[in-house]
């Protein structure tokens, strides 16, 4: 897998328009925030906002925002090593040219880890990008999939929609009651439909996503504990260091000493 260019949380003004008639030279897959007008062989196409979107090498690639509105995104151009991964890339039977509309909070924190890998000096960079690339196909797929076959409801979509979101910024304020208006669901609707998809509750799961954060920025920086607390969404170390024992039968001080031991 080769990753010739990548951004992300990009927004640009109601003029913006690429034309690109004989392609980028590459294959580009684009998350595409904002509504946008992508135009494949002369006919234009209005994708909703949350759209995956992914061209081909070779393609002309015309696209552009709807008019008076913004367009936001985030993009990766990549290319493979050998015609035996493109030819496993294209097995996958991934939807090209094709808007899929779906989720994108964890397919743009795969493209913002890809970002990170390319511009550091990690030993093991190609490899994980190449992984981040794959699990996104494979979520792309899984969806389209899902789509095809109407195995998941409309409710498990949402409910889906939120977890990904915890997970991926699990220090946002959030209560039971302005999350369930997130998905315009009841307060009791929504934790019943929660507890049935996830199998806790979702402050349960919320602890969860908080101290795997914590947990990460433990054993992986510098940072004072107390900060951490702070960076993991807690406005008290005393409530951080409970649950923290709570999920991992250590203080947060004893976890970084023992993760910090292990060689």
């Amino acid at each position: 897998m080769k990753i010739n260019n990548v951004g992300f949380d990009h927004c640009h003004d109601a003029d913006f328009f690429i034309d690109r008639p004989e392609g980028s030279g590459d294959y580009l897959l684009l998350l595409v925030r904002t509504s946008a007008v992508f135009e494949i062989d002369g006919k234009e196409i209005l994708t909703p906002a949350g759209s995956v979107f992914i061209y081909p090498k070779g393609r002309p690639q015309r696209y552009r925002c709807v008019p008076l509105n913004v367009f936001e995104n985030d993009w990766v151009h990549f290319d493979f090593d050998s015609r035996f991964e493109e030819e496993e890339f294209l097995s996958m039977k991934l939807p090209l040219e094709t808007p899929v509309t779906m989720p994108l909070e964890f397919l743009s924190y795969c493209v913002k880890s890809i970002a990170y890998e390319r511009y550091s000096d990690n030993p093991c960079r190609a490899e994980s990008a190449a992984l981040f690339m794959r699990l996104m196909f494979i979520k792309i797929k899984e969806k389209n999939q899902n789509g095809i076959s109407g195995r998941r409801s409309t409710q498990f979509e949402l409910i889906s929609t939120v977890r990904n979101k915890i997970y991926c910024r699990p220090y946002e304020q959030r209560t039971v009651d302005s999350t369930a208006h997130e998905v315009r669901m009841s307060r009791s609707a929504f934790q019943h439909a929660y507890k049935k998809h996830f199998g806790m509750t979702f402050i349960e799961d919320l602890v969860k996503s908080r101290v795997s954060y914590a947990k990460m920025l433990l054993s992986t920086t510098n940072m004072n504990i107390n900060d951490i607390s702070a960076s993991s969404g807690y406005h008290s170390y005393v409530h951080f260091a409970r649950q923290f024992k709570e999920q991992t039968g250590y203080t947060p001080s004893e976890f970084r000493r023992k993760s910090q031991n292990v060689t």
